[in-house]
């Protein structure tokens, strides 16, 4: 029986666990919370806020969070029977690496320590930057529109995304984009730590950077130039998911008692990794996951972009590619309506379930915000036969739920044929009323799905899964 460590770097804090590969019992869990855990960073959230709609965070956090959560690790489990570890990142975010910082990679003993100065950009811009709308728009002039970047790369240009980042960078300080040596991506910047070498980027997750041509599943050249000089010379190569990188780094034989035979599995990005802990979805199938915001995501053999340009494709870690489309209008907008029709959640449930299918035509568009999926900006619209001010009608739970599903359905129509099978995770999926609707909506039985740490597990997966162990099916999971 073999052992596999996932680990999931997300934004607030970061996440291990170790996996059985037979049972895919999870043996030991642990966390570290980058606010609670370690205050000297003073970021309560992960994460720092800069000019112009900029989001950052500190990669040496990153790498002290890793060993703290190694040390909490060895003491639930025996860290020499791991056979190879597996993990993610959270998406998008990159990690500026100089010369110097890309040699160290492979002398570390204390990696927050040794690799301090090894950056020529100390912060990383992560998912949640919001100031490269203007490197946005140059992209995708050079490219000859929005929708060329969404053929080639399998989104528009997003301001989130890697390339705009770099682009920035490039632009605002170009001293030390030209003492850059390698930008990584957060997932490929641990995987380099843990196997203590420059490691590649997977193509789940470069596909999530604007740069990473879909066809040929290498970096696309006009894209490259529209985004940044020299930018070949500075990525890594780009790999299948499942390729092993080589043995575990010295220092975590030497510091947390790893066997020198442990391997590293190249890590993707986090929601990937989280559709393959989930229990991976075949093309007829989708998974939906109702959270903050809610988002969709489907499994196809053929790339076919969104060509509305507002859903993503990212490389599936199993093959093929995945598609993702975010709703940000989620659960906070279900809580909205609730809270203007003066509901607790058993009477918003009881409500919704006390209307028919079709809600007799009176659905909502709960959009408090603006939407990405349509692009439209913020207002409640009330859609079609009225029943009474929405805001006094009890019929406004079952509208405001359906009209959300709906809208999901409706916007996530190119991912492929209509889903003959759906399955739910989320805060909002254990509620009967949505879950029905859902079904309702979408005209196909519905699993609900509890899966706390599905990023970490698909870690553990792929990595049980490269090194070509009997890893328990998938399925089996759900």
């Amino acid at each position: 029986m073999g052992r596999f460590l996932g680990i999931d770097a997300s934004t607030q804090s970061l996440t291990a666990l170790v996996m059985e590969d037979t049972t895919a019992r999870i043996e030991a869990q642990v966390s570290v919370n980058f606010g609670r855990d370690l205050p000297r960073y003073g970021v309560p959230n992960g994460f720092t806020r800069g000019e112009g709609g900029a989001v950052l965070a500190d990669p040496l956090m990153w790498l002290e969070g890793l060993d703290l959560c190694l040390e909490r690790l060895r003491e639930r489990t025996d860290m020499g029977q791991i056979v190879a570890i597996g993990g993610a990142g959270q998406q998008h975010g990159t990690v500026y690496l100089s010369a110097d910082g890309l040699k160290r990679l492979g002398h570390l003993s204390l990696p927050h320590v040794d690799m301090a100065g090894g950056f020529s950009r100390p912060l990383s811009p992560i998912w949640m930057d919001q100031s490269t709308t203007h490197q946005c728009r140059e992209i995708e002039a050079a490219l000859g529109g929005a929708l060329e970047v969404c053929r080639r790369s399998g989104s528009v240009a997003i301001e989130r995304f890697s390339g705009p980042q770099i682009r920035r960078f490039a632009q605002t300080e170009p001293a030390a984009y030209t003492e850059t040596a390698r930008v990584h991506l957060v997932s490929s910047f641990m995987a380099s730590v843990l196997a203590g070498m420059d490691a590649p980027i997977d193509r789940g997750d470069g596909a999530g950077m604007n740069l990473l041509n879909l066809e040929t599943w290498d970096w696309d050249e006009p894209l490259l130039a529209a985004t940044a000089a020299g930018l070949r010379a500075r990525l890594p190569r780009v790999v299948p998911s499942d390729t092993v990188l080589g043995p575990v780094a010295p220092w975590l034989v030497r510091r947390h008692g790893f066997s020198p035979s442990a391997m590293v599995v190249a890590f993707t990005g986090d929601n990937p990794a989280s559709l393959v802990g989930m229990g991976d979805c075949l093309p007829h199938e989708r998974l939906i996951s109702l959270g903050t915001s809610d988002t969709i995501f489907g499994r196809q053999d053929t790339a076919r972009p969104d060509p509305g340009g507002c859903g993503h494709l990212f490389g599936h870690p199993l093959g093929g590619t995945m598609a993702l489309q975010c709703f940000v209008n989620g659960s906070l907008a279900r809580e909205r309506v609730r809270e203007a029709l003066g509901m607790d959640w058993e009477a918003f449930s009881d409500a919704v379930m006390a209307e028919p299918a079709g809600n007799d035509g009176f659905q909502l568009l709960p959009f408090f915000e603006p939407e990405i999926s349509p692009r439209i900006p913020a207002g409640v619209r009330s859609l079609g036969g009225p029943k009474g001010g929405w805001e006094h009608s009890a019929a406004s739970a079952r509208a405001c739920v359906e009209g959300q599903i709906l809208n999901i359905r409706l916007q996530s129509r190119w991912i492929g044929a209509a889903p003959r099978c759906l399955y739910l995770t989320g805060g909002a999926s254990a509620n009967q009323a949505i879950a029905q609707t859902v079904a309702d909506v979408f005209q196909a039985p519905v699993h609900r799905i509890s899966s706390t740490e599905s990023v970490a597990m698909g870690g553990a997966v792929l990595a049980a899964m490269a090194v070509g162990s009997d890893v328990a099916p998938l399925r089996e999971r759900l």
